[in-house]
């Protein structure tokens, strides 16, 4: 028997790439690929890039040569370049990275499995051709669901799978829904609620290369998540561009709020998360939902960027320092543990030092759990690659440098104010020298810290406890905004 062909999928970016990088696993294993973690042993190390920011795409190509050194000294044979940076760049990103043995868009995964054997073989695959995603659907959402089965949509799916799948590999939802491989045993993974994004911040290129706006269905959702329940999956994230657009392209623009009680109520799910929120289009429903309904994370992952007005115009955003700070307190008034991130630019085009005054008074009151803050960098192909108002680079990293020491402060002082509070912590990992870790319902994963448990029921390393276990803690003592609390027991539902 011939021996199998093996591929290593390294994932850099977001959750989203993540769900990706899953799916190109269930599809080269359905189609007889053997999946291995370290690309040194692989076949093929395929790479899934992210093409966000200048240094996301620093780190993708970083990530390319280092697979490319594997070769010639071990297995690997090929390397590949798949993802967001891939998708936007795709010949330019050849010519520029000879190394690269493929570059494939998202047209290309559909037929992911040829297109790496054929690379493997010797075969020349086409780089890429980079297109406006944009143009690809119609521009009235209410169409789009009829027309998307003609393009390649990374968490879609409108062909039926293969029969006979191998054991961990499933449909996602459904027969007619993307396959799926779990990459790890994390008792947390992300689920698709939609792709692509229908708003035109200036300074931002995703649009172009995720596409328009487009959900999926509930019952896929839903179907995806009780399969990854049944992986041993205990919380689910919800990403996509923008999830309060989510449903608006069936009909319903407030399916999210019906949909969160049914995926709370499936069987082995301890908790459900939803990512990317834009504060322009929160509504009351859906606050309401997200701070009442048990199993669902009172989390607010709002998009911010900023709150001086003039600079959001600029932005083409909407909002100022004193509404976002009244939508906060209106989340605060019905959960007040309720845990809220964002992230903020910096140095934007056109920033004045009374702008910047502004989004310091609002980060003072805002008492958010975690803080990103990025200078601003041209990005190529946005509006606001255009505007001539921009700042020294100097000027930028000095900005950059203050909100950024101002907000490990204030995330600090944030962390402290929760000292008392009792809190349900999943425990996702356990660590010969800190012991059990785990989050708390206002910390998503990789971006917001976590909690160090201690206590009795943590004794001997935390031998009687387990990962995917839900417990209840008490904070009592801070690490920054990590936190540490004392493990009372399990939590009871």
């Amino acid at each position: 028997m011939p021996e199998r062909r093996t591929v290593a999928l390294v994932t850099l970016g977001c959750a989203r790439n993540e769900v990706d990088s899953e799916e190109l696993a269930g599809r080269l294993e359905a189609d007889g690929w053997q999946l291995v973690e370290d690309a040194e042993d692989a076949d093929v190390a395929v790479v899934n890039t992210c093409g966000f920011v200048e240094a996301a795409k620093k780190d993708s190509v970083d990530a390319l040569l280092e697979a490319n050194d594997l070769k010639g000294h071990g297995k690997t044979q090929a390397v590949v370049a798949v993802g967001c940076m891939a998708e936007r760049y795709g010949k330019e990103l050849a010519d520029a990275l000879p190394e690269a043995d493929g570059v494939l868009g998202f047209d290309d995964y559909s037929d992911i499995s040829n297109r790496l054997q054929t690379i493997l073989s010797g075969g020349s695959v086409e780089a890429h051709t980079p297109r406006d995603r944009r143009k690809l659907l119609p521009i009235s959402p209410a169409e789009r669901q009829l027309a998307k089965a003609d393009v390649a949509l990374p968490g879609h799916a409108d062909t039926a799978a293969p029969k006979d799948l191998p054991e961990g590999v499933a449909p996602a939802s459904g027969p007619r829904a993307p396959l799926r491989r779990r990459l790890g045993s994390n008792p947390v993974a992300s689920v698709k609620l939609a792709s692509g994004c229908d708003r035109r911040c200036s300074f931002c290129a995703i649009p172009s290369f995720r596409g328009s706006f487009i959900s999926r269905r509930p019952s896929d959702v839903l179907g995806e998540t009780r399969w990854l329940a049944e992986q041993g999956v205990k919380e689910v994230m919800l990403v996509s561009e923008n999830n309060t657009s989510y449903g608006k392209d069936l009909g319903d623009i407030r399916l999210l709020e019906t949909l969160l009680p049914e995926l709370a109520a499936v069987d082995g799910i301890e908790r459900v998360r939803v990512s990317y929120l834009q504060p322009a289009e929160m509504r009351p429903g859906l606050i309401d939902v997200l701070t009442s309904t048990e199993k669902v994370a009172p989390y607010f992952d709002l998009s911010f960027q900023h709150s001086a007005p003039g600079v959001l115009r600029a932005m083409r955003r909407f909002g100022d320092t004193d509404r976002f700070l009244e939508l906060l307190e209106t989340i605060r008034g019905k959960a007040p543990q309720a845990g809220v991130r964002s992230n903020f630019i910096v140095g934007f085009p056109g920033e004045s030092e009374g702008d910047l005054a502004e989004l310091e008074r609002f980060l003072t009151g805002a008492r958010l759990d975690a803080i990103g803050v990025f200078g601003y960098s041209d990005e190529e192909g946005t509006e606001a690659a255009t505007y001539t108002e921009k700042l020294p680079q100097d000027i930028v990293d000095e900005r950059l440098a203050h909100i950024a020491r101002l907000a490990e402060d204030l995330t600090s002082q944030r962390a402290e104010e929760r000292l008392g509070e009792s809190v349900e912590v999943l425990v996702e990992s356990l660590d010969e020298e800190e012991g059990p870790l785990g989050r708390a319902a206002h910390q998503a994963p990789e971006t917001d810290g976590q909690i160090r448990l201690t206590g009795a029921a943590t004794a001997d390393g935390g031998a009687g406890l387990q990962v995917g276990r839900m417990v209840v803690a008490k904070v009592v003592g801070t690490e920054g905004v990590d936190l540490v609390a004392e493990c009372l027991g399990e939590a009871g539902r």
